[in-house]
């Protein structure tokens, strides 16, 4: 799943992926604004057939949370 993060938010924002890792802050290591995450998340939702709701993001910070979040949710690759 990280490689697939890695492949969004690099493609999204034009990210070298080394800089994607599960400690990285959406917000403050990547520079992720709350549409970045949006279109994150809207592409995650169509590669896994999951839906995360709004409310869920308030709680994910780090690409480890987002890991985390779907780990939890029965996502894995």
């Amino acid at each position: 799943m990280l490689e697939k993060i890695r492949e969004i938010l690099s493609r999204q924002l034009d990210l070298d992926p080394e800089d994607v890792t599960e400690n990285a802050d959406f917000r403050d290591d990547l520079g992720v604004d709350s549409l970045d995450m949006l279109d994150l998340v809207l592409d995650l939702e169509e590669a896994y057939g999951f839906e995360i709701p709004a409310e869920d993001l308030l709680e994910i910070h780090t690409v480890g949370d987002l890991l985390d979040h779907l780990k939890e949710n029965g996502i894995s690759e």
